[in-house]
């Protein structure tokens, strides 16, 4: 299956962090599944380090990509027919960087892969 990682699940599973759940941590180690990292979550991660709320072993242009490829997850930029979702996208969750997620995942039938509850209110299938 395609999975689109939320941000946050992205930072913890090329950290190790213990807040991902063994489940998820197993699904996404899965090669029969392909893991994808939009743009927008490097946006998103860039607008937070620079606002000094999120703290990075380097800045996040350099650490983003090389962790990304190491783990073998593939970038996904937005694109126009994802963006023009957003139109018509329920306002349930007003985070612009989770919104053009939900856009992606509908967008290319992904999964999302996510704690963030307001995704769920979406028709998209969070993992």
């Amino acid at each position: 299956m395609n999975i689109l990682l939320d941000t946050h699940i992205f930072l913890w599973y090329i950290s190790g962090d213990p807040n991902l759940s063994g489940a998820l941590r197993s699904t996404l180690r899965s090669s029969r599944n392909n893991l994808y990292l939009s743009v927008a979550s490097v946006w998103e991660a860039t607008v937070k380090y620079q606002q000094g709320k999120l703290s990075l072993p380097q800045v996040p242009s350099l650490y983003i990509p090389s962790l990304r490829q190491q783990h073998n997850i593939l970038s996904l930029s937005p694109d126009e027919a994802s963006i023009g979702r957003l139109l018509s996208l329920p306002n349930h969750h007003r985070d612009p960087f989770d919104r053009i997620l939900i856009c992606q995942a509908i967008e290319y039938g992904m999964q999302i892969a996510t704690v963030d509850p307001l995704i769920r209110a979406y028709p998209v299938q969070v993992i």
